[in-house]
């Protein structure tokens, strides 16, 4: 079955967002002219979302589905995004995807199993992944940025993923929604927090009767002592 085409279009223009990026530029990291040239951009927004972007960094990111937000009600998601509060918009958001709107086509085992190991391919080597976990519509991750940008990895694993998932199922067309949400990981307690809401989330949405028993996250890669694989040998 083909999807049809989206019709290509500009990202919205949003005012606050704008003077949002303009006063974190103004206020926060820098990049050096090597950074530029690698394709970091520091405080950056692709319409709808502010993103940071650096070498050195620990990111918690989500993106979902094109489905995901149904575009009849697209004003909800748009009211959301509009949150100035950033741990309300968040919470709001994961509300909203974890009832499983769209299609849901990372509910198939092999379509889970692409992404997961499109997102782990290069783990080590360009970038160092903290947790992850992929649900029916959307992907959570925290990830270490080494000296590729963020906005880079991303595209790569949405650019591998998606076409490896339309074989799977057959079809044409956008498989994943064109912007993600980041934020900054500020310290160890911040980016425990993040790992275990990342790797709760399936029994959270009652998914799974606990983290360990859901196929496609980090937690059932886990010891005892709650070490990934890489973690044991450092």
């Amino acid at each position: 079955m083909e999807s049809p085409q989206p019709v290509p279009r500009t990202p919205p223009k949003n005012v606050g967002l704008l003077e949002l990026i303009r006063s974190k530029r103004e206020q926060n990291w820098k990049a050096s002219v090597e950074e530029l040239k690698q394709g970091f951009r520091g405080w950056h927004q692709r319409g709808y979302l502010p993103h940071f972007d650096a070498p050195g960094v620990t990111r918690f990111v989500t993106f979902q589905l094109h489905d995901a937000f149904p575009v009849t009600r697209r004003p909800e998601l748009e009211a959301i995004l509009k949150e100035h509060d950033e741990s309300t918009r968040r919470r709001k958001l994961e509300v909203w995807l974890d009832r499983g709107h769209g299609d849901c086509w990372l509910r198939g085992r092999e379509v889970a199993e692409v992404v997961e190991k499109t997102l782990l391919e290069a783990d080590g080597c360009a970038y160092r992944m903290q947790t992850w976990v992929v649900m029916p519509n959307h992907v959570h991750l925290v990830v270490d940025v080494w000296n590729v940008p963020l906005v880079k990895l991303i595209n790569s694993w949405k650019g591998r993923s998606s076409r490896e998932a339309n074989k799977l199922l057959g079809r044409r067309g956008a498989f994943w929604q064109e912007d993600y949400y980041d934020t900054l990981i500020r310290g160890e307690a911040q980016l425990k927090r993040a790992i275990r809401y990342t790797e709760q989330n399936p029994a959270k949405a009652f998914l799974a009767k606990d983290a360990r028993g859901w196929s496609w996250s980090s937690a059932r890669y886990r010891d005892d002592y709650e070490r990934l694989p890489w973690q044991r040998t450092e």
